[in-house]
């Protein structure tokens, strides 16, 4: 004869038993869920972004046109792999009064850096490496200072449509981002006459005073010419 206790007793720990156990399978099968979730996150192909900066510089150095460019090339995706970006391209195209026969053709010269002399208030830029494809990861985005290079070319007054175009590993897309520039007379004189001493001019896309223009909003414009 089983005494009632006892039958209770053995009928709570088989409750408890089968609780525990689908409690635990439970937890077991959530964890389960959040590895593969991680790892699927973790094996995902970086989503990359490509920002411009708000600052360009030009130059003419002899009978060509040196465009300085420092984007910003980033993902936000936390991932283990890594994005190749193997070539980078820029362009520009007069728009306007200016002639078609004088677009530029610009190619990917090299990649630089930037030095300033406090006391001389002077920026000087100093090669640093080849043009050649370079990583991308969440850990370790990317500000290379690309030179851009037209040869034989100098510019005209006017408004430009341009383009900064990256392309990337395997079969995706490329990065590309718009832009407009606005060369005054007056900036044309500028980089003519720093040609010798290798001057390097500023142009901003915002600028308070142009961006409330409909004319000028958005596009990159000589940064004195803006001032106040």
């Amino acid at each position: 004869m089983v005494d009632s206790d006892d039958a209770a007793t053995t009928s709570r720990r088989s409750r408890f038993d089968a609780v525990h156990k689908w409690a635990a399978t439970a937890a077991g099968v959530v964890a389960l869920a959040f590895s593969l979730y991680n790892f699927t996150e973790l094996q995902k192909k970086p989503e990359i972004d490509l920002a411009l900066p708000h600052l360009m510089r030009i130059g003419l150095m002899g009978k060509d046109t040196h465009f300085y460019l420092q984007p910003t090339v980033s993902t936000r995706v936390k991932t283990q792999d890594v994005e190749v970006i193997r070539d980078a391209r820029f362009q520009l195209t007069p728009v306007g009064s200016i002639p078609s026969s004088k677009r530029p053709v610009f190619y990917w010269k090299e990649v630089g850096t930037w030095n300033f002399d406090p006391a001389a208030e002077w920026l000087s830029y100093n090669w640093s490496g080849d043009p050649a494809p370079f990583l991308v990861s969440q850990d370790k985005p990317q500000q290379p200072i690309f030179l851009f290079q037209a040869d034989g070319w100098s510019f005209q007054p006017g408004r430009y449509e341009g383009s900064l175009q990256l392309s990337r590993s395997g079969n995706h897309s490329p990065l590309i981002k718009n832009f407009c520039l606005i060369i005054s007379k007056k900036s044309v004189d500028e980089i003519r006459g720093g040609a010798s001493r290798g001057d390097i001019f500023y142009w901003r896309n915002d600028m308070p005073k142009a961006m409330h223009s409909s004319e000028y909003s958005g596009c990159y414009v000589r940064e004195t010419e803006w001032r106040g």
